[in-house]
């Protein structure tokens, strides 16, 4: 039996925990780095334009395709990976791996300014890259350490505490960077570096408490020889085998795909938009991605009681409506507006409310479409990749059309249209007792 661990009586609350705390940990990158700071930092000290290989393209647009290009990456190396941790037991290993990597990369932004751009685009792939990564083999251990009937709440419960944590750091630095003079720092520039440093701080400490309540070769694997590639590789194959004729597993990762490019590319882009396109104050930015934390606790909880109630899919449908508005809302965004800023403050509110929702529900019902398997983590890396690709190819998007028109208005339009996409592949899913 695949979920024999947790089937033989050894899941506990204490590794559950364990497992959610992960989400504390990792989160301040999620927000401080990909969300909040670090973006708006960069669009402040980079140049208007960057030359590339003979070309120029504006900053902004080019921070977006460093972000597709680290997600290339991910995609490309990480179901090898999860294969050959699959092969030999060894998820936590690559765990602990990719979370040292993104702390570390996190902590030496603290040396990112004006006079070493580059130096701060290739940090931030390689922190990219590590959180990206841990979270394929993280996301691998819930059908571990969770009975189907325990998932959607256990996911859940991973976002709450994520949204929690990485508020509470996001709320601590922006003491710091707004009382800069105060504290002790030479100016604004380096409080807000100090920033990096406390998220990759933060990230390398926290981890420790899930590296240790995490078990290690939980099916007791043992290799019979070193060739880890070629094994991972067919344990890889197998899997794929497995996913290509399942009808109810292929459509729903076509849904997942086409969703997570409007979800993800919106989490990635909106202190960009909100900068670029709306003009607002960085200390405003940050109020709105609070209030879009806070909710995103309120509604991890409240879509995973629609799943349990409902059922997930009615609950994901409900969720990916409201994103489609969402594109539609920020599309009539008009800098000129009087009003902008608390309409900004409005579709923040929603975001934070089907944010959290999506994500938690999203992985918890790809766990429940998974057969009785010891294969977790190659599972959950067609999971992941197919978010990557759906973040490549919403991150491209969102660039080239600000390229073509120069209105970030007009990507954000074009977001809705994979909503719509998205929400036409769960139609095509039959009914199920544990999925309805």
């Amino acid at each position: 039996m695949g979920h024999d661990y947790y089937l033989a009586g050894m899941t506990n609350k204490r590794m559950q925990f364990g497992w959610a705390f992960y989400d504390w940990a990792n989160s301040v990158y999620s927000l401080v780095i990909a969300t909040a700071i670090f973006p708006i930092y960069f669009a402040a000290v980079a140049p208007e334009y960057i030359e590339f290989m003979g070309k120029s393209y504006l900053s902004t647009a080019f921070y977006s395709y460093t972000l597709a290009f680290s997600f290339v990456l991910v995609a490309i190396f990480s179901p090898f990976l999860s294969g050959i941790a699959d092969y030999t037991g060894n998820k936590r290993k690559f765990l602990r791996f990719f979370a040292l990597m993104g702390s570390i990369a996190c902590m030496g932004m603290y040396f990112f300014d004006e006079s070493n751009v580059n130096y701060g685009l290739i940090l931030s792939i390689i922190a990219s890259v590590g959180f990206w990564s841990s979270i394929v083999f993280y996301n691998a251990y819930l059908p571990d350490i969770a009975k189907p009937e325990e998932q959607d709440a256990v996911s859940a419960r991973g976002f709450t505490l994520g949204y929690i944590g990485s508020s509470l750091l996001l709320i601590l630095n922006l003491a710091l960077i707004e009382g800069w003079d105060m504290v002790g720092f030479s100016s604004k520039a380096v409080a807000t570096r100090f920033s990096f440093l406390s998220v990759g701080l933060w990230w390398l400490i926290f981890s420790q408490v899930s590296l240790q309540r995490l078990p290690g070769n939980i099916h007791k694997r043992k290799p019979k020889d070193k060739e880890f590639l070629l094994h991972g590789f067919r344990e890889l194959s197998s899997v794929f085998k497995y996913v290509r004729g399942d009808q109810r597993l292929k459509v729903y990762l076509y849904s997942f795909f086409f969703f997570s490019v409007g979800v993800q590319t919106i989490i990635l882009l909106a202190g960009l938009f909100g900068s670029e396109e709306l003009k607002m104050e960085s200390t405003k930015l940050i109020a709105t991605i609070l209030i879009i934390q806070f909710l995103g606790i309120a509604g991890a909880n409240l879509f995973a009681w629609i799943a349990r109630k409902y059922g997930n899919l009615l609950s994901l449908k409900i969720s990916i409506f409201i994103w489609a508005i969402i594109c539609l809302l920020a599309y009539v965004l008009d800098n000129e507006d009087p009003y902008v800023e608390y309409k900004f403050y409005f579709i923040g509110g929603l975001v934070g409310l089907v944010m959290g929702g999506i994500q938690s529900v999203s992985r918890s019902t790809f766990s429940k479409l998974l057969p009785e398997t010891q294969s977790t983590a190659s599972f959950f890396s067609f999971y992941d990749v197919t978010e990557k690709i759906a973040v490549i190819t919403g991150t491209f998007v969102f660039g080239y059309l600000i390229e073509l028109t120069g209105d970030m208005r007009v990507s954000a339009l074009a977001l809705s249209v994979f909503f719509a996409l998205g929400f036409s592949q769960l139609l095509r899913l039959r009914k199920s007792n544990w999925v309805y």
